[in-house]
């Protein structure tokens, strides 16, 4: 199906002659005037413009705003007589895509009309894409349709969900899709990251402030709670959360009111809250870390993401996703995988899950210089089981006697980090601590 094209001239011979011209190549719409262009734009969903600079009614720099208003992703190049450089620049800076002046070579013309199509082709199937993700769970394994079950019947109420697994499980995937296919679609999606701030700032963050309230508050902000008001909230590593802030968050959930740092009014909201965490939170509350009434307050209905190498079969509909994926990102054309390649896969323990297949799919296809990724591709191969813990292995840590546990402590940090390629929040992960006591273990031992 040929792509819409929009072109906006108020000379009616200039229109006749560009739409013979492109007419073969694209499904053309004309106008000679900023109003009944507009109305074209929005009615036909159009995101491809061939926009005169000078109308009669209007300012070509100035329609363009309002075009990429309507839809900000429009690809829309401006023809003028009247070349310049600072026209060039204003144009540019103004969302154009390209400057071409008249008279108009049609061959130049053409050449960019069908690299702007290939564009548009492009960013259709990344958003195509990308609603995927947001929608739906790649795999069919007994695990995910379980979980798909539980999202189904689920997904309409307003009860607090707690999703659990470790790093790399698509905990977020199933976050977007509890949103993607509620009642709430369409309404706002917020997420926050609890371990990413201190105590103070993510109180301010979650909670808003008024202005004055403390240094810094020069304005009023009413906080990610009420940005979220009618959509979903996502509090991301909950476990990361301090328990003064944790009876903060409790009284919220009680009442669902907000009250803003330094306000004295406080605001009813309607969310429905989903929490995210990689911790045990039962035991958590048992180490005093977290609150036991929250505990049980956001562990209303709890889904635990499955490890990758539990749900294994689900590769045949993962590693396609990704190759086609990366094929868009990186303009390439593999077709797929290699029985050897894949057998690989089968057999691969996969430490960082579904993150870890996503990379390595990423790789092959950039490096791929063949239609099928093959085994030398993916560079990596199968995890074996040592034999024994005296064999040289990177899978193992040798302790001496005589050690302090803080020696062995500072081994143990420095071994992780390493196995995990430096990569703080999946260390974190591996050591089943939060990322800002691995900061600090990390300061105390100089690493």
């Amino acid at each position: 199906m040929k792509n819409k094209l929009l072109i906006v001239d108020d000379e009616p011979k200039i229109l006749r002659s560009l739409k013979f011209l492109l007419e073969d190549d694209f499904q053309v719409f004309t106008s000679g005037n900023s109003k009944d262009a507009l109305s074209v734009f929005k009615d036909e969903s159009i995101s491809l413009v061939l926009l005169d600079l000078r109308l009669k009614d209007d300012n070509g720099i100035d329609l363009m705003g309002k075009f990429l208003e309507i839809e900000s992703k429009a690809i829309i190049i401006i023809m003028t007589a009247y070349s310049s450089l600072e026209i060039s620049i204003k144009a540019i800076k103004s969302g154009a895509y390209y400057f071409i002046t008249k008279p108009i070579d049609n061959e130049q013309l053409k050449l960019l009309l069908n690299t702007a199509d290939e564009k548009l082709d492009m960013m259709n199937k990344i958003n195509n894409l990308q609603g995927h993700i947001r929608k739906d769970i790649i795999g069919n394994s007994p695990k995910i349709r379980k979980i798909n079950e539980v999202i189904d019947r689920v997904k309409n109420t307003n009860a607090t969900i707690l999703i659990t697994g470790e790093s790399g499980t698509g905990k977020e995937l199933i976050a977007q899709k509890i949103h993607g296919t509620s009642n709430r679609a369409g309404k706002p999606y917020v997420a926050i990251n609890c371990a990413a701030m201190p105590g103070e700032l993510l109180e301010s963050e979650l909670f808003g402030y008024k202005k004055g309230a403390f240094t810094g508050a020069q304005k009023d902000e009413i906080g990610v709670i009420r940005r979220a008001d009618k959509g979903t909230l996502i509090l991301d590593e909950i476990g990361e959360m301090d328990l003064r802030l944790q009876s903060k968050l409790l009284r919220f959930l009680q009442d669902k009111e907000v009250r803003p740092i330094g306000d004295a009014t406080s605001h009813q909201v309607d969310i429905r809250i989903i929490c995210i965490t990689n911790r045990n939170l039962k035991k958590e509350v048992e180490a005093g870390n977290f609150r036991e009434d929250l505990y049980y307050r956001i562990n209303v209905i709890n889904i635990v993401t499955p490890l990758l190498r539990e749900r294994i079969d689900d590769l045949k509909y993962l590693v396609p996703y990704f190759i086609d994926k990366y094929n868009i990102s990186f303009d390439k054309n593999v077709r797929g995988i290699t029985d050897e390649a894949y057998e690989i896969l089968t057999n691969y323990s996969f430490q960082g899950n579904i993150r870890e297949l996503e990379n390595i799919i990423q790789r092959a296809v950039l490096l791929s210089i063949s239609d099928y990724i093959d085994s030398d591709s993916l560079h990596i191969s199968p995890h074996k089981p040592i034999s024994s813990i005296n064999e040289a292995s990177d899978d193992f840590l040798r302790i001496y006697k005589g050690e302090s546990m803080k020696e062995i402590e500072k081994k143990v940090i420095e071994f992780a980090l390493k196995n995990n390629k430096d990569n703080r929040k999946w260390t974190a992960d591996s050591l089943g601590i939060g990322e800002r006591t691995l900061r600090y273990k990390i300061k105390e031992y100089n690493l």
